[in-house]
């Protein structure tokens, strides 16, 4: 072949991975894009692996940051074929979006990259001439791990303010066409954006993959057993007879998202369950729908478990076991009753969104136990599904609260009969689907709740007078054994974690959650909320979460003596309206009687809070106590720690791992959580005018809360008084940047992987199954 100086200048530059290129350069050198080229990926060489030598790497250094709908460009690399899709300049959360968005979700609403290119995404492969040179000078991927190594982090503490570090900041997502445009204008944007650059060995290693074509081979195979308990649970889920197809498809309708495993399966391998359009024995034929209960557009559908192909992401992981004791459990809730189910439930939105009308043939006690017997993953629903980020989504609840039950068995029949007549008030926003107007459908709403609430006030009293006052024998203990019987949940800021057990110092509010209000919590932030959704549908989710919140606190107040029910509730409600209060507990939800509790202290709220937990002592989950530590001076010093209250904790983010290193002994880690104090939580983006940093609190948990930690500090033993001094007397961000000199390993440090690694290695030591990669989306630049 002959070569020309020029060309020969050319062909250098591109072997060195630093050409300028247009797409016409491209084109002429390599080739025109082929949008099919990554359909099918190219087999492996020898001396290279995907699974075993580049996901590791992408796990640990990339997919921290892109995973979930916050994805920066929704480039998501826990997978393959993220990668072969690419990237999008499309927003997945946008509060203001006027219309409904198509739904880009990855394995679900496209499976080829062809098929995402036509719906708008771009490469970050190089998708010409399969040769090493266009493999590294036509990949956005390659060339944005290649800017970092040629233009590594200033050496400074605090990185400047061009770096963008805000949820809500300007994409960037430049095409191979306008990347050297790019590193002309952000030299210093290489990837990972905002830390420390891969290490030599590393970044070897993907280039060889990229230069190599970005190759995969399959997933190894599932062992017999797994395959063997995967059948017979399809088996299970798609019986013939309307009873078993109508609970099958009010299990999907819960499970939906899911990361099923099998309780025997020492691999732990993750299985998702799905819609298919085949049934079992055939290749899934997916049903891709915005939300679980929309029409298939088939006579009939089958539940299969397909295969989790992600890697496992903390802010995105619900674990839920599959084993023989769940099916037996199923079993005696569902098919074991002697009931009939003449017809099955249209799949019409005002229908199918409502799972009183859908599932009024299932019994009300089969149908409240299932979500009880896993009360933490039906919570964290609405905490870990749609909601990878959003402060109007979660400025609605808390910042720390506990969650109690009522008992199962308590008036199952007259409840039942109650909730049939009120199903038409119960309908809920995502009956008008994606598209909503606001206005006039938030007026209907509301109308709606104001007459439950008044006929549940009505109902409770009637029912408390002619039977049983509230006692705590009313409050669901587990049967004994069942830890999800008490929960805690932390918001933190745009973000928020659920766990079991009651964490923390007792907290301002409670929630008591009956069946009528946890099936429609469900219903409404989960099974009904479609995060692609338009202004309208997101505004009204959210103020109809308003009433849920102050259901769940009357349904607390009850219990506790009737002329102190209103004094409690303007405490929480400080600044409140009276509607607002109403709601809690006034003119539209009140029980007009006595508690059946004795109280001996004019502190009756912390009295109760003391009986609750005597009363589920046996089943408390004790993994985030502080008691829990063995080394008493090392528990006095974090009970310090714990103690802070106030302004100060204001310069304080919202999540903090502390890592306390004691050699020659492995590092322990604890979570710290700012509790923000609020005079109330009731007006949509006011938040900033509700603070009472005066009531601020910190819970020092031992482990891991939270999948967003906005800092990392790292300290000695001895350091731990010395930290909370520092804390306590912070006043101005001055304060806080010299603890963070002393304290805080900083994005910028360069051992920032390496205590990375061993924080995402002891919180998955910690807790192998319900642990994921912890992300840094939200680390700070302090």
């Amino acid at each position: 072949m002959c070569i020309n100086k020029a060309s020969l200048l050319l062909w250098i530059a591109l072997l060195s991975g630093c050409a300028a290129l247009t797409r016409h350069t491209l084109d002429e050198h390599f080739g025109r894009p082929d949008p099919a080229r990554f359909d099918t990926p190219r087999a492996p060489g020898p001396g290279i692996s995907y699974r075993a030598d580049v996901q590791p790497i992408l796990e640990r250094r990339c997919v921290v940051c892109h995973a979930c709908y916050d994805a920066p460009c929704q480039l998501k690399l826990g997978a393959w074929e993220g990668i072969a899709r690419g990237a999008s300049r499309e927003l997945v959360y946008d509060g203001l979006r006027i219309g409904e968005a198509e739904p880009s979700r990855l394995f679900t609403d496209a499976q080829k990259a062809s098929e995402w290119r036509a719906r708008g995404f771009y490469p970050v492969l190089n998708e010409r001439d399969q040769v090493p040179a266009a493999n590294r000078a036509g990949s956005v991927m390659y060339r944005a791990l290649q800017l970092k190594q040629t233009h590594p982090l200033p050496d400074a503490a605090v990185l400047p303010g061009t770096f963008d570090f805000s949820l809500d900041r300007e994409q960037q997502c430049p095409r191979i066409e306008e990347y050297d445009e790019f590193e002309r204008k952000n030299p210093l944007w290489g990837m990972p954006f905002g830390l420390p650059g891969l290490s030599p060995a590393e970044l070897g290693t993907l280039r060889r993959w990229l230069e190599d074509g970005a190759p995969l081979e399959g997933l190894p195979p599932l062992p017999g057993q797994v395959d063997r308990q995967t059948g017979e649970w399809e088996a299970f889920l798609n019986g013939d007879s309307l009873k078993q197809r109508l609970v099958s498809r009010y299990v999907f309708e819960h499970l939906f998202l899911a990361h099923l495993y099998f309780d025997r399966d020492p691999q732990h391998h993750f299985f998702r369950l799905v819609r298919s359009r085949t049934p079992p024995g055939q290749p899934i034929d997916l049903v891709a729908s915005r939300r679980p209960y929309d029409d298939p557009g088939v006579e009939r559908v089958y539940y299969r478990l397909q295969r989790a192909q992600e890697a496992v992401v903390d802010k995105t992981h619900m674990p839920y076991a599959l084993g023989q004791q769940r099916m037996a459990r199923w079993r005696d809730l569902f098919l074991r009753p002697d009931y009939k189910v003449d017809e099955l439930p249209s799949y019409a939105p005002e229908i199918a969104s409502n799972p009183f009308i859908a599932f009024r043939a299932l019994p009300v006690n089969a149908r409240y136990q299932f979500m009880l017997d896993e009360a933490e993953f039906t919570i964290m629903g609405f905490i870990k599904g749609p909601v990878c980020r959003g402060q109007v989504a979660l400025d609605v609840i808390e910042d720390q609260f506990w969650v109690f039950f009522q008992a199962n068995a308590d008036h199952e029949e007259a409840i039942g009969e109650f909730l049939e007549r009120e199903a038409s008030l119960l309908q809920l926003p995502a009956e008008l689907g994606s598209d909503a107007g606001i206005v006039g459908p938030w007026r209907e709403y509301a109308k709606r709740e104001a007459r439950y609430l008044q006929d549940k006030s009505d109902f409770l009293t009637r029912l408390a007078r002619a039977r049983n006052r509230p006692q705590l024998a009313s409050i669901w203990n587990g049967e004994g054994h069942n830890p999800n019987a008490a929960l805690t949940v932390f918001r933190h800021f745009d973000s928020a974690s659920v766990v079991k057990g009651l964490v923390g110092e007792p907290p301002k509010t409670a929630w008591v959650i009956g069946y009528a209000l946890l099936e429609r919590i469900h219903y409404l932030l989960v099974a009904g909320f479609d995060v692609y959704g338009n202004v309208g549908h997101q505004l009204l989710t959210r103020l109809y979460m308003d009433f849920m919140r102050m259901e769940g606190e009357f349904n607390f107040l009850v219990y506790l003596p009737l002329n102190q029910r209103p004094a409690l509730r303007d405490h929480w409600y400080r600044g409140a309206s009276q509607e607002v209060k109403d709601h809690v507990y006034g003119k539209l939800a009140r029980l007009d009687v006595e508690t059946g509790i004795s109280f001996r202290t004019d502190e009756p709220q912390q009295e109760l809070y003391a009986m609750l937990k005597k009363r589920l002592a046996p089943v408390l989950n004790r993994r985030y106590e502080l008691s829990g530590v063995a080394d008493a001076a090392l528990l006095a010093d974090l009970a310090l720690l714990a103690s802070l209250r106030g302004e100060a904790l204001s310069w304080l983010p919202e999540l903090v791992y502390l890592r306390v290193d004691n050699p020659p002994h492995l590092p322990r880690y604890f979570t710290l959580l700012r509790n923000t104090g609020h005079s109330n939580i009731s007006s949509l983006l006011r938040e900033g005018r509700e603070l009472l940093p005066a009531e601020n609190t910190l819970t020092v948990a031992p482990g891991f809360l939270g999948a967003y930690p906005n800092a990392i500090y790292r300290l000695q033993r001895k350091e731990v008084r010395a930290l909370a001094k520092a804390i306590g007397a912070l006043s101005s961000e001055g304060d806080y940047r010299a603890l963070a000199d002393r304290f805080i390993v900083r994005r910028t440090d360069p051992r920032f992987w390496q205590y990375s690694d061993e924080l995402q290695d002891a919180h998955l030591k910690l807790a192998p199954i319900t642990a994921g990669l912890l992300d840094y989306n939200r680390l700070e630049n302090r």
